[in-house]
């Protein structure tokens, strides 16, 4: 009987979810050997962490022809924005690598808020009403500031690492920020303003993983991006993540997937876009009914943690099965029990923060899975190098019991300033 093929993976990035995707990589029988670029200090013990810049396209194609690379996943936005996919597809050397994220073009989905809004305008995918302003027409977004009702929202364009989008709540306010975002507040991210309608709802996470033409759906989760508990305060990358989520039921779904997923994945193909990877569809549920606030070309984080320990399949088999065409012949086996992801955090995030302070964690963690977000390993030992250092994630029979589970863990974990919310989930039936 033939065995199937295994490989030699390169795996970018650094945060929480490259190390929640390496230790779902390293399980795979289909995956011989495992790098990490660069890794962080929990990456290390699940294969070889590797010093490269993943924006240095020209290190990464080298080290991939040195250690005969047969698989490239990119895990972060900014490789595939900037078109690494496109770079590997146009070297000779790098052309029969399997590259797990779109082309350039399909990154702009989450690279450019402008091009995004255009495609879900093109394929009559449900979003809040906006429009696009710069410099050369400041004075007509005054006047469509001026007329529009609040709350309204401005989102900087370009990646502006979670940071380019305000919610303001008076006219006044949307005036004076309007002009500080052309001027130069998130830099080039903001050369270009999409103002849109503000909707209200409850927001949940639905993530696809995509061929251009077949797609299968991951578990459904949700996240909680304020640092303070009852979501109060600044915007973060993400405090942690539950899935399930209680209120996208199988008629929510249907919505869902005929309404956004299909028409995506249609337009996707329709517009050939060349598209092996995730689709992250950031969405908000309005009186019941769908709509997508953002997309993202990768997986999200804290998200990751919480969906990917319930994802049953071989990953590495999936990832294989989207490179060669064959992903409609695969099933996805989800863990019914929920999975709970609580962020620890430096003292200061989102502001200014200590990084190298040293940590100690506790010697045995049964009920948790602790996947480093912000570490590095020194001379001497585990230290911080991130606003967000640990997610830890545990998996309960109901919400509350996976909770209980993760907030007791974060507390055995020890750094200075070390915070994290005990309120994860709380808008979510228990």
């Amino acid at each position: 009987m033939d065995h199937p093929k295994s490989y030699r993976i390169l795996l970018l990035g650094s945060g929480g979810r490259e190390h929640t995707l390496a230790w779902k990589i390293a399980q795979s029988a289909r995956c011989s050997q495992l790098f990490i670029a660069p890794g962080n200090g929990g990456t290390g013990s699940l294969g070889i962490n590797v010093s490269l810049d993943p924006m240095d396209f020209a290190a990464v194609g080298s080290f991939c022809v040195r250690e005969k690379i047969e698989m490239l996943v990119v895990g972060p936005e900014a490789p595939l924005v900037a078109g690494i996919v496109d770079y590997f597809s146009q070297h000779e050397a790098l052309s029969q690598i399997m590259c797990i994220g779109p082309s350039k073009a399909g990154a702009m989905l989450e690279g450019s808020k402008d091009v995004a809004k255009q495609f879900m305008q093109r394929h009559q995918i449900p979003t809040a009403a906006y429009q696009t302003f710069t410099q050369a027409n400041i004075s007509e977004g005054h006047n469509y500031l001026g007329t529009h009702s609040h709350p309204i929202v401005l989102k900087a364009d370009g990646l502006a690492a979670g940071k380019g989008v305000l919610i303001c709540t008076s006219h006044e306010e949307a005036l004076a920020e309007f002009d500080m975002m052309l001027d130069g507040k998130f830099g080039s991210a903001g050369t270009t303003i999409v103002v849109e309608a503000f909707l209200s709802g409850i927001e949940f996470s639905v993530f696809a993983l995509t061929d251009g033409k077949d797609y299968v759906l991951l578990p459904i989760a949700k996240d909680y991006k304020r640092i303070g508990e009852g979501d109060t305060g600044l915007n973060t990358g993400g405090m942690g993540s539950v899935s399930p989520v209680s209120f996208v039921d199988a008629a929510m779904m249907e919505k869902v997937i005929a309404r956004i997923i299909e028409p995506t994945i249609r337009g996707i193909q329709t517009e050939q876009i060349d598209y092996k990877g995730f689709v992250f569809f950031g969405l908000i549920s309005v009186n019941g009914d769908p709509f997508v606030i953002e997309y993202n070309c990768r997986m999200g984080d804290p998200e990751t943690e919480s969906v990917i320990p319930r994802l049953k399949n071989d990953l590495v088999e999936l990832f294989a099965s989207v490179h060669n065409g064959t992903l409609n012949t695969q099933s996805i086996d989800i863990d019914p029990r929920f999975a709970t992801t609580v962020v620890c955090a430096s003292g200061g995030y989102p502001g200014d923060y200590r990084t190298s302070l040293p940590i100690h964690l506790p010697e045995a963690h049964p009920d948790s899975m602790i996947f480093h977000a912000g570490t590095k390993m020194t001379d001497s030992g585990l230290v911080t190098s991130g606003g967000r250092v640990f997610a830890v994630t545990s998996m309960g029979d109901t919400l509350a019991e996976a909770l209980d589970k993760s907030n007791s863990t974060a507390k055995e974990i020890t750094f200075e300033g070390k915070y994290f919310r005990r309120d994860i989930g709380f808008d979510v039936e228990h």
